[in-house]
């Protein structure tokens, strides 16, 4: 499995953020939209996600992985344990005590729904080649 980022091992908790604006060309303030985001707002120009979809696959892999939920929004697993945030815009993950190799499956769900990857913590948004 390839790494999208270079986790940063020994942290106890990071968060994995997903959206895509509808104009991915366009210069955009990553951090002003994740903070909005991560707020609740709406943001104009985003284009919506598709909420089940992305919850199925989620249950489906970390399933598959013996995770197990309480609420499909909590799941907990051999290698840490991890929150989802989602709304009709945005995906957002709370890892807590992950390995990368764990991380990096939530990276891949969310970028194989062509959703790219921002980082608040190194304030980087990944493209997703």
């Amino acid at each position: 499995m390839s790494r999208f980022f270079p986790f940063q091992a020994g942290l106890m908790s990071y968060d994995l953020n997903f959206w895509r604006y509808e104009d991915e060309s366009a210069a955009h303030d990553h951090q002003a939209v994740y903070e909005r985001l991560s707020d609740g707002e709406f943001v104009e120009n985003l284009r919506e996600i598709p909420v089940d979809e992305i919850m199925n696959r989620i249950t489906e892999v970390f399933s598959a992985l013996g995770w197990t939920t309480e609420d499909e929004e909590t799941w907990e697993g051999e290698s840490g344990a991890f929150q989802i945030d989602i709304s009709p815009q945005f995906l957002r993950f709370d890892c807590y005590g992950m390995d990368g190799e764990a991380m990096n499956q939530l990276i891949e769900i969310g970028t194989g729904f062509g959703l790219p990857l921002y980082d608040p913590q190194v304030y980087t948004r990944f493209g997703l080649n």
